[in-house]
């Protein structure tokens, strides 16, 4: 079910950006086990636009992570096309996907997955200077990105040193660090208690908002689908059809 949420504007972009930043088409993803083979995703059709926030949600092994992941491009699709930001993924190089996520895309998972040797500030500036920022420019970037979600006292700290919520958050400002177009959330708030859960959810929201970010979200807390521009269910490996009058 597609459901579009009333009253809500999205906000204009003053990016040099297609109306769509997601066009998927007949979208499937098989694994082989041996001798059986495992269709996860059986035929996935979706658009979202510019700048939308999607909740994507599902009960536990519809294939919510999975697609993901392919949007990602942490995974190919077996088949289907895909278009993210109007650029055509297939027949594309793996070199070419890896460049084009690590500028464009960015990820938050359950677990925060922040290295635990680097402190909050070197974990937030990590993906610039892959990017090949220079560390004084990267440090300020990431110092003004913990500050927006509340860490600028905490920045000098190692990750085992801050609260769940804490540690949430920053991996937050890391996913945003190279302001990317498209941020794609598994279950973002599945590890904290209601409270830090609305705070992580409230600040993506706004970090979509500020840097005009398309997000989808996948989970299974109804408040944060309910925030949503819109809702995609999907089951099976399928979006399901829109059931609604």
């Amino acid at each position: 079910m597609d459901e579009k949420r009333e009253g809500r504007r999205l906000k204009e972009s003053d990016r040099n950006l297609p109306a769509h930043s997601i066009i998927a088409r007949g979208i499937r993803k098989t694994y082989v086990q041996g001798p059986r083979t495992i269709e996860v995703l059986k035929g996935i059709d979706l658009e979202i636009q510019n700048g939308e926030i999607v909740a994507l949600v599902g009960p536990s092994g519809a294939g919510k992570s999975t697609l993901l992941h392919v949007l990602g491009l942490m995974d190919r699709a077996t088949e289907g096309g895909l278009e993210l930001l109007g650029k055509a993924i297939a027949g594309a190089r793996e070199e070419e996907l890896d460049g084009f996520r690590n500028r464009h895309v960015g990820f938050l998972f359950q677990f925060h997955y922040l290295l635990p040797e680097l402190t909050l500030l070197e974990n937030c500036a990590l993906p610039l200077r892959i990017a090949g920022r220079p560390s004084d420019k990267a440090n300020l970037r990431a110092s003004e990105l913990l500050e927006s979600v509340g860490l600028k006292p905490r920045e000098d700290h190692l990750p085992s040193q801050v609260s769940g919520g804490e540690q949430q958050r920053a991996a937050l400002a890391r996913a945003m660090a190279n302001r990317p177009s498209l941020l794609l959330c598994d279950e973002p708030t599945g590890n904290l208690d209601l409270e830090s859960g609305e705070e992580v959810r409230d600040l993506i929201w706004r970090a979509a908002r500020a840097q005009h970010c398309t997000v989808v979200v996948a989970t299974h807390n109804s408040d944060i689908a309910g925030s949503a521009d819109r809702i995609l269910r999907i089951a099976d490996g399928r979006i399901a059809p829109d059931r609604s009058p």
